[in-house]
């Protein structure tokens, strides 16, 4: 069983910048955040292949955030820019043994517990 754990959540101001973390326990291939805002269902945000090198991002936040990873970390990170009100949420790391990118959350065996974005206008 891999365990993720996220860090690197807060508060930040409109336009200011947060970088979050994920940590496996094991190892794990794809990678992604998704993120659920309050009374909203979860959605995709970002994802990673194995390799670093395939990427694929949400239309809102493409061009801002930046999904990278150090597999000699098992870390997966992302570097959020030029945050908005509406990226307030809790956000979620997941992994899964597959190769290839994916948006879909079906597609992960492994979620984090979350952590708190929180950005004010």
């Amino acid at each position: 069983q891999v365990q993720l754990v996220e860090s690197g959540g807060g508060l930040a101001q409109a336009g200011g910048s947060l970088r979050l973390s994920c940590a496996a326990s094991g190892r794990t291939y794809r990678k992604a955040w998704f993120r659920q805002a309050p009374g909203k269902e979860r959605e995709f945000v970002a994802t990673i292949n194995w390799t670093g090198g395939s990427t694929d991002y949400a239309d809102s936040v493409k061009g801002r955030f930046t999904i990278s990873r150090d597999n000699a970390k098992s870390t997966v990170y992302l570097q959020m820019n030029n945050l908005k009100p509406e990226d307030t949420a809790v956000y979620y790391c997941a992994a899964s043994h597959g190769v290839s990118t994916s948006k879909l959350p079906g597609d992960y065996d492994y979620w984090g517990q979350g952590t708190q974005v929180t950005v004010s206008s």
